[in-house]
């Protein structure tokens, strides 16, 4: 009877986690939405502003070099101070970004709007919020359903960002979001929290020190099997992330695509997203193990490689697309749910602070690594150097017994 008793008390407990998770997904997506919007016409914006194809590199490269240090550091004010704090944290950075950029009349007005980015977070503090209410064996596939709202952020970024700027200009994706990001920050303040706050774990039990503690940061790498992981998510997904940082030019001078063509074809990509992430990646997690399936993705991407090495049409490239949106969903998602088991229920905002500062340390070096090859090798250089990569990698991965939680 007693345990029957608690039984039916915990459910609504159950129910509140699996809302609160909800809301996470939700504003992941908002967040993932407005920042595509504006991706997909900032090059035709500096463009505009008078940026040529250097200078535009320096705007990425900026861009990177904010989230970069912003990562771990936002990764750490969520440790100490909650998840709550930290997405409304994420919320007005990313309003105050979207106002700034939405009266850059200048390119130093340009150049300055990219600050607020630097704590402008919403996709690491929603995975905050699903590590903390899952299970380290809901926990891949939790994470792995961000994909979900990774593609719609892609679809309806993408194909708003387009239309919108081709009948109102290319301010109005920009200026769009700025009243809807007031619903995040709303969200934030009402739903998150109420069942966070229960979990002694989820505030104040960070290790001690400051939040731009660099030591507190850098201490995290030397637990079992951390650093090991973390170079093999930082190199294997490398080349393709170059590749991507030069995308915009790219789908202009080599595949010859419009600002609407290039939205379409982002749009494809999160059909792909969402159907890896949303349906694939659970259903593998459950029957495979994570060693495995990091082997896989790794041997995946070196294929990849090998098919940007002899695409020569768009249409080519939305074959290649296929293999290559598996392999970086799983390398992601199997990595980042390796680290957080690897380190202290405390410290995982930190480190997934640390794992979102990836892609921003291939923005920061992407446009001056990504240009030269492009440049001096053309396309088909980014497929050599992935696939040259990760067959060093899987070779690394079959002989080196990196110690792993290891969970089906």
């Amino acid at each position: 009877m007693k345990s029957k008793t608690l039984g039916e008390s915990s459910r609504p407990g159950e129910v509140e986690r699996g809302q609160v998770i909800l809301v996470a997904y939700l504003i992941a997506t908002l967040e993932l939405t407005f920042l595509f919007m504006q991706m997909g016409v900032m090059p035709y914006l500096a463009k505009s502003l008078g940026l040529d194809s250097v200078g535009f590199g320096y705007l990425q490269t900026t861009f990177g070099v904010l989230q970069l240090v912003g990562g771990p550091i936002f990764g750490r004010f969520a440790d100490q101070f909650g998840t709550r704090a930290a997405l409304i944290l994420s919320c007005a950075s990313g309003s105050a970004f979207f106002l700034l950029t939405s009266i850059s009349t200048s390119i130093p007005l340009l150049f300055l709007s990219r600050l607020p980015t630097v704590f402008m977070h919403g996709l690491p503090g929603a995975q905050k919020v699903i590590t903390d209410l899952t299970t380290p064996s809901q926990r891949a596939d939790a994470l792995g359903k961000l994909g979900l709202c990774f593609g719609i952020g892609i679809i309806v970024g993408s194909a708003l960002g387009g239309v919108l700027s081709t009948k109102f200009g290319c301010f109005s994706p920009i200026a769009a979001p700025l009243r809807v990001l007031r619903v995040s920050c709303f969200l934030s303040l009402t739903c998150i929290n109420r069942v966070l706050i229960s979990m002694s774990s989820s505030v104040g039990t960070s290790q001690s020190g400051s939040v731009f503690s660099i030591r507190e940061i850098l201490r995290l790498m030397k637990f079992p099997g951390v650093m090991e992981i973390f170079i093999v998510k930082v190199f294997a997904g490398l080349p393709i992330g170059l590749f991507l940082i030069m995308f915009s030019i790219i789908s202009m001078d080599f595949f010859g695509l419009e600002a609407v063509e290039s939205g379409y074809l982002m749009s494809y990509f999160g059909v792909l997203q969402m159907v890896v992430q949303g349906l694939v990646i659970g259903k593998l997690t459950n029957h495979c193990s994570e060693r495995t399936l990091l082997r896989l993705s790794v041997f995946v991407f070196a294929g990849v490689g090998l098919g940007m090495a002899l695409m020569r049409t768009v249409w080519h490239y939305c074959i290649v697309a296929v293999p290559l949106v598996f392999a970086f969903s799983t390398l992601g998602t199997i990595t980042d749910s390796i680290l957080t088991k690897a380190v202290p229920s405390s410290d995982t905002g930190t480190m997934l602070g640390i794992c979102a500062s990836v892609q921003p340390l291939t923005r920061t070096v992407g446009p001056t690594i990504g240009g030269v090859l492009y440049k001096k090798f053309g396309v088909s250089s980014f497929g050599y150097l992935q696939l040259i990569v990760n067959i060093g990698l899987f070779v690394y991965l079959l002989k080196t017994k990196i110690p792993l939680r290891e969970m089906k």
